[in-house]
């Protein structure tokens, strides 16, 4: 039977993080150790492999210059310019009564000598990770004028034995929480707009059914049990729809039912099969695959009304599309001499580019600054996670004990 986690427990063995390609030109920037009082961890570390990770800084180690700065004006900005940082993070961890911390930090431009930003947060043990998170969103924003994204989650499933489990996670693996586990499978998680639930398919009724579950309390429902199959859940972006695939006609076709309950709406009138829908970011256009044309691929069907029109030519396999949050670059599968990859299409000059270079990468899923791009890979015949940017210069796998696969992940509302 299927067992539902009402309050979900942590899952302690995060996973282990590979950095498999770099870019070029990154930001030089020093994260030097913070003035820690007490047996704490020093938050800087996970400042520091927040920012490595995503590809877009370099570190800068200045051990050799004697302790490391906590004040002001404790930093020698000659010697740090020397050493060839342009930003450089300093900050203090201080203990307080009742098992609570202080957590400071300052962002300086170590060319110009300025403070970019700085801020005091006051947090108990378990949510020192969390700080260290936040603090490298801003330091992210700062020195790139976009959104960090180290603070969100995702979602994945993992096979462990005979049993599957829905788990989510911090976007780096940890803290890992179970929101689901079946000994029959679960699929096609995808979360709801405002990252408070998870819409999922479950086959624990020995046919695939789609449920709605909060992450937070553990709740959950059945939204769409019909006769046949239920699955393939794209949220839309108002939060109260959901398209989905339902075969209660005979053939899998594309409907779009409410959240809170209702008949279904049939989008389309195909003999073809129509699955793997996705919204645009503005919820005008729903972008999905079907074999209409003879093989598998993504076509686009306004909402406002007329046909559906193909938006992939190249190669006889194209599947599982996904859109950026600003709606202009499309991810999806691509089949190249029998290598399934990740591949990215600008949607307005309709220009492909293919981003990994595995055997069998699927279910691609867009940071939520659109710079990284999460998808599921197998190497050495078992699943795992790995990340790419959006350029195809940064790529990182995501390992952990057991088989991960489809994940999804969560927007900056999560943050």
């Amino acid at each position: 039977m299927l067992l539902l986690a009402t309050l979900a427990w942590p899952v302690w063995a995060a996973m282990t993080i590979e950095i498999v390609g770099g870019a070029g030109n990154r930001i030089p920037v020093a994260v030097v150790p913070f003035a820690v009082s007490g047996a704490a961890d020093n938050p800087a570390d996970v400042i520091a492999a927040d920012l490595e990770r995503s590809g877009v800084f370099r570190l800068i180690d200045g051990r050799d210059l004697g302790p490391a700065p906590s004040e002001p004006q404790d930093i020698r900005f000659p010697a740090w310019r020397s050493k060839g940082a342009d930003a450089m993070v300093i900050g203090q961890l201080a203990t307080l009564a009742g098992g609570r911390f202080e957590v400071r930090f300052r962002l300086f431009d170590v060319v110009k000598g300025q403070q970019l930003a700085g801020m005091s947060y006051t947090v108990s043990a378990s949510s020192l990770r969390a700080v260290a998170h936040k603090i490298a969103d801003v330091v992210y924003e700062k020195l790139t004028g976009e959104p960090g994204v180290f603070s969100t989650r995702i979602a994945y499933i993992l096979k462990r034995g005979s049993r599957y489990e829905l788990q989510v996670s911090d976007f780096d693996g940890y803290n890992a929480i179970t929101v689901a586990n079946s000994p029959e499978p679960l699929i096609s998680p995808v979360w709801a707009p405002d990252g408070s639930r998870l819409a999922y398919v479950s086959f624990e009724e020995k046919k695939p059914v789609i449920y709605v579950q909060n992450i937070f309390d553990g709740k959950r429902r059945a939204v769409a049990r019909f006769k046949g199959s239920n699955s393939a859940p794209a949220w839309a972006p108002d939060g109260r729809r959901l398209a989905v695939v339902l075969s209660k006609d005979d053939i899998s076709q594309i409907y779009l039912i409410d959240v809170d309950g209702g008949a279904p709406k049939r989008l389309m009138e195909s003999a073809a099969l129509d699955t793997e829908p996705t919204f645009s970011p503005d919820g005008r256009m729903l972008y999905f695959t079907s074999d209409r044309g003879g093989s598998p691929q993504i076509y686009r069907l306004s909402l406002d009304g007329g046909s559906a029109k193909r938006v992939t030519f190249e190669g006889n396999y194209n599947v599982s599309p996904t859109l950026s949050p600003d709606g202009k670059t499309m991810a999806f599968v691509h089949r190249r001499e029998g290598r399934y990859l990740v591949a990215t299409m600008d949607l307005a000059s309709g220009q492909t580019q293919v981003l990994t270079d595995t055997d069998h990468d699927e279910s691609p899923s867009f940071a939520p600054n659109g710079r990284m791009i999460l998808y599921a890979t197998r190497v050495g015949g078992r699943g795992m996670l790995a990340t790419v940017s959006v350029d195809g210069l940064v790529k990182q796998r995501l390992s952990q004990s057991g088989d991960l696969r489809e994940p999804a992940w969560a927007p900056l509302w999560n943050r």
